[in-house]
């Protein structure tokens, strides 16, 4: 029995997206407002590399006893120390929040504390664990970690002014702001879902992120084009119409990428362990909102913003 995807997708459909649109809007005004006040509120379980600290990933011989770790580790007055599994039972993930140096104006005290601090915790998990083996040891001080923060926040920013300018000018200004505004709707639904679930928001979420701009505007790309080429094609086809017909002739070849995309990362996210969670997670969430966005949030908003049919008429 042949078994193929293109065929389960069908290749022509007449889905009348565009009549949706207003429960569209009002989903995703809920669904940013909701975002914004989680951010606000709950905040980011911010990971060591923006907020400084130590991250040790280490093997045990045997099954880990985690309570007994946690409270020798608690024991010597650095803080509350998290101790978990990820992936095999004697697999152990430690992390310790930045030192306070008991002199801070001296030049690199936050650095030497935290790097003793790294240091009092090797050597009592050696005593206490005999043949333990260090896979990881991270150290981010406060300078590191306030750099990072800015390097992730102007990351992102350069990506959608960059997607901006470039649909600005492979396409025209209504495409552009749809664009961006359906970017933007996707970070912001992003960083609610990290809020929410409170996943460590570290490097790799700023990663997922990038990644998720990227993937959302592929997808509007391939709707605008198609948008695009409808507009010189059909010239008195009402606007609503056009854009249905439009979003229906991409609709196979977007649904077949995100699926295909949503397995491999749910393979990711149940095999790849803890450190890879947040970040599989992150990802299945972009394409699934990214996926909705460019069906409902950038292909309306045109209809909002009134392309004219002799925009159309230049060629990228």
């Amino acid at each position: 029995m042949r078994f193929s995807l293109i065929h389960i997708v069908p290749e022509t459909t007449k889905v009348p997206f565009i009549k949706g649109r207003f429960v569209a809007m009002l989903f995703s005004a809920v669904l940013m407002i909701a975002s914004i006040g989680a951010f606000a509120t709950m905040g980011l379980n911010l990971g060591i590399d923006f907020v400084g600290g130590t991250l040790i990933e280490i093997e045990t011989q045997e099954d880990a006893n985690l309570t007994e770790i946690r409270e020798s580790l608690n024991g010597l007055g650095f803080g509350e120390v998290q101790v978990q599994t990820f992936g095999a039972a004697n697999d152990v993930l430690i992390k310790m929040r930045q030192q306070e140096p008991e002199n801070p104006e001296v030049e690199m005290a936050a650095e030497r504390a935290q790097q003793q601090a790294a240091n009092t915790v090797q050597e009592t998990l050696v005593e206490m664990l005999p043949g333990v083996e260090f896979r990881r040891v991270e150290v981010v001080g406060p300078a590191v970690s306030g750099e990072l923060v800015r390097a992730g926040i102007l990351a992102v920013g350069l990506a959608l002014g960059a997607m901006l300018i470039y649909i600005w000018f492979r396409f025209e200004w209504q495409f552009s702001l749809g664009a961006v505004i359906a970017l933007t709707h996707d970070v912001i639904a992003t960083m609610g879902m990290f809020a929410v679930t409170q996943f460590e928001f570290n490097l790799a979420s700023i990663a997922a992120i990038l990644t998720i701009v990227g993937y959302s505007m592929n997808d509007t790309v391939v709707v605008y084009d198609r948008i695009r080429e409808n507009l010189r094609k059909f010239k008195r086809m009402p606007l609503a119409e056009l854009l249905n017909l439009s979003i229906n002739q991409t609709l196979s070849r977007t649904l077949i990428t995100s699926i295909t995309t949503l397995i491999a990362l749910f393979a990711l996210f149940f095999l790849g362990g803890a450190v890879l969670r947040g970040f599989s997670f992150a990802m299945i969430w972009g394409v699934l909102i990214g996926t909705y966005s460019s069906i409902f949030v950038a292909s309306p908003l045109l209809l909002l913003t009134g392309v004219k049919r002799g925009t159309s008429e230049q060629d990228s």
